[in-house]
């Protein structure tokens, strides 16, 4: 159902490898916050972004991977939807993933004349989702790794970020440290449910993978 005056064309976008097991009804009540937002009534209703050319929102059952490509009109609430929609993938996410979130300001219009220092209030959200708060900082390591390597290898030869990228692995490894710490992250994992993004909980440390 479309918005109408709308501040922002929201895109949510990212592919999430799900547990096998995993039903339709699972993946149906994971993504109710998207859905529901749309003003749809069910996933399939729901499952269409609001451009034709985009595939919305779709289930690989042979890859097992859900994939997202999917745009809804919206407003500032939406963000709420986010957190509620990471702790229903936390729950049937077979491993860390990242969502790409752009807000597209429906009022700015860059052919037209502008109030003198006016800008577009786009803005862009990545958030992670996974089992565990280890793969959830797997994925941030990793696309952290990625972009520090892109920048970096301008000036230098590959062979010289190794200590660069032990030193993003030492961060990484305090900060989880410090997550066990706080939140005893060692005990059952299906204890309760995560925030923020975070899944359930789990003594494991991320992979340093090179």
């Amino acid at each position: 159902m479309a918005r109408y005056n709308a501040a922002f064309e929201i895109h949510v976008h990212g592919d999430i490898p799900l547990r096998e097991e995993v039903q339709p009804a699972d993946i149906e009540e994971a993504l109710r916050p998207l859905w529901q937002y749309a003003g749809a009534n069910s996933l399939t209703e729901g499952a269409a972004s609001a451009y034709a050319e985009e595939p919305g929102i779709r289930f690989d059952p042979q890859e097992s991977v859900l994939h997202v490509c999917w745009t809804v009109s919206g407003d500032n609430d939406f963000r709420q939807s986010l957190e509620d929609l990471c702790m229903g993938l936390n729950e049937i996410a077979a491993a860390g993933a990242a969502l790409e979130v752009t807000f597209y300001d429906n009022e700015f219009d860059e052919e037209e004349e502008n109030p003198e220092g006016a800008s577009a209030r786009d803005d862009f959200v990545m958030l992670f989702v996974g089992p565990t708060p280890a793969d959830i900082m797997q994925v941030q390591r990793d696309l952290l790794i990625n972009d520090v390597v892109q920048l970096m290898e301008r000036h230098f030869e590959s062979a010289e970020l190794e200590g660069v990228i032990q030193e993003i692995d030492k961060l990484f490894n305090e900060r989880f440290d410090n997550l066990v710490n706080s939140l005893d992250l060692r005990k059952p994992p299906r204890g309760g449910g995560g925030g923020g993004g975070f899944g359930h909980g789990g003594g494991r440390k991320p992979r340093h993978l090179h």
